[in-house]
């Protein structure tokens, strides 16, 4: 199996947090037998444990997105390479990161008013806390936004984390690789990291 089994994880919860805390998703469809692939937010809904997002109906991937196809989404978490110089034995360098794959079936949503609630709902959790920028429904923009824009949710059927962090090592090197991990990340992440290590 790979990556090996102590690489990966079955827990959802660490995966929903890192789907949270890097919402750039990596859209990936095929066509023809060519993978098509997009580069956009995409959110998690807590109350219907799917995917939403919204992609420029230019965009040729769109065309692949009918309703029941399967997708595939990738979140990037932080990642990093590990020299051997960090460890306390002798080790070979590596690079170790935090990754979520995701399978499920897309669905689209055509009526207005619910497309401009997936983009509130966005803008929301985009903009954090405290927000700077309310969405509101009755801008104008927003309608004039509609028809170039689909929206669809992904209902998950799989879910595969990707958590290489040095698991193999003795608890020494483990934390050495862990604090290596936070120095390259950005400092708003480091949070998120220690929270993945805990659990």
């Amino acid at each position: 199996m790979y990556p090996p089994p102590h690489h990966q994880s079955n827990d959802i919860q660490k995966m929903i947090a890192v789907i949270k805390q890097f919402p750039l998703g990596i859209l990936v469809s095929a066509k023809d037998g060519q993978p098509l692939i997009t580069h956009i937010p995409i959110i998690y809904n807590e109350a219907s444990g799917r995917l939403v997002a919204h992609i420029d109906r230019q965009n040729p991937q769109v065309e692949t997105l009918t309703h029941g196809a399967e997708v595939t989404v990738i979140f990037r978490g932080p990642d990093t390479y590990i020299s051997p110089s960090i460890y306390s034995t002798e080790q070979l360098p590596t690079w170790n990161y935090i990754y979520v794959h995701i399978t499920g079936n897309i669905t689209l949503i055509h009526e207005a008013e619910a497309v401009k609630q997936t983009m509130i709902d966005m803008t929301n959790f985009l903009e954090g806390t405290p927000q700077k920028f309310e969405l509101q429904k009755d801008d104008p923009r927003m309608n004039r936004l509609l028809p170039y824009i689909q929206a669809f949710t992904i209902e998950i059927t799989n879910w595969e984390g990707k958590f290489k962090l040095s698991q193999d090592k003795n608890p020494t090197d483990f934390d050495l690789a862990k604090a290596e991990l936070i120095k390259n990340a950005k400092p708003s992440d480091k949070a998120f990291i220690e929270g993945i290590y805990k659990n």
